[in-house]
């Protein structure tokens, strides 16, 4: 293994894990705040990665993904937490939150990404490790917030479509979560999804990043 490819292991690791694991504990903490104590009993409400990390989904697939695809392509997954959304206080709109808090984490985490990298360069600091680094949490963040947007189940997007749809709707979206995995990795290798979803809503994204920042970049 060469010193460039460690060195990139090294950059993603902390954005990928951070990403990953943070976006499962939003979930929690919702769910918690809205009625659904399920994850907090099991400890899983919680911002300690340890708690989340899957060692297939948070280590081994986002690093195959992104040097099977040179760097265009990234997902993973933490142990997802677990959520009675019949114990909500209101389950139809209480799982809409819950499930939008996981891709709101890291659209949060990709602008405190975007800050760290502000601080870097107002510093002086041009060493290439933080930079990318930096620069690493936030198109992890953007391309994670996104994917889980799209609306399919058992992504975060699905699970709001299917609290916005009429009941006899949404009970038949929910028949495709058993097969959702597949029809999003189908839809990946095709193309379909990267170049009509996470490519334009990602760059989206970057944007809205940057316009955010800029102000900050303004003020130093």
């Amino acid at each position: 293994m060469n010193a460039s490819l460690i060195q990139t292991i090294v950059v993603y690791a902390l954005p990928v894990i951070f990403a990953i694991t943070l976006h499962e504990a939003a979930h929690g903490y919702v769910a918690r705040a809205l009625g659904d104590n399920t994850a907090y009993v099991l400890g899983r409400v919680s911002f300690n990665p340890m708690r989340h990390i899957d060692p297939l989904g948070t280590f081994v697939i986002p690093l195959i993904l992104y040097f099977a695809t040179s760097g265009a392509f990234m997902f993973g997954y933490a142990k997802p937490v677990p959520v009675a959304f019949g114990n909500l206080r209101n389950p139809r709109w209480g799982s809409l939150w819950v499930a939008l808090a996981g891709p709101a984490c890291n659209f949060v985490q990709a602008l405190v990404w975007g800050v760290f990298g502000v601080i870097l360069a107002v510093m002086g600091v041009d060493e290439p490790f933080f930079t990318r680094m930096a620069a690493a949490g936030v198109g992890v963040n953007l391309v994670l917030g996104v994917l889980n947007l799209f609306p399919l189940p058992p992504l975060d997007g699905g699970r709001v479509l299917m609290a916005l749809l009429p009941p006899r709707q949404s009970i038949a979206l929910s028949r495709l979560e058993p097969y959702g995995f597949f029809i999003v990795m189908a839809l990946v290798v095709s193309g379909v999804l990267t170049n009509y979803w996470l490519r334009p809503l990602v760059e989206f994204g970057y944007r809205v990043v940057t316009a955010i920042l800029t102000p900050l970049v303004t003020l130093f």
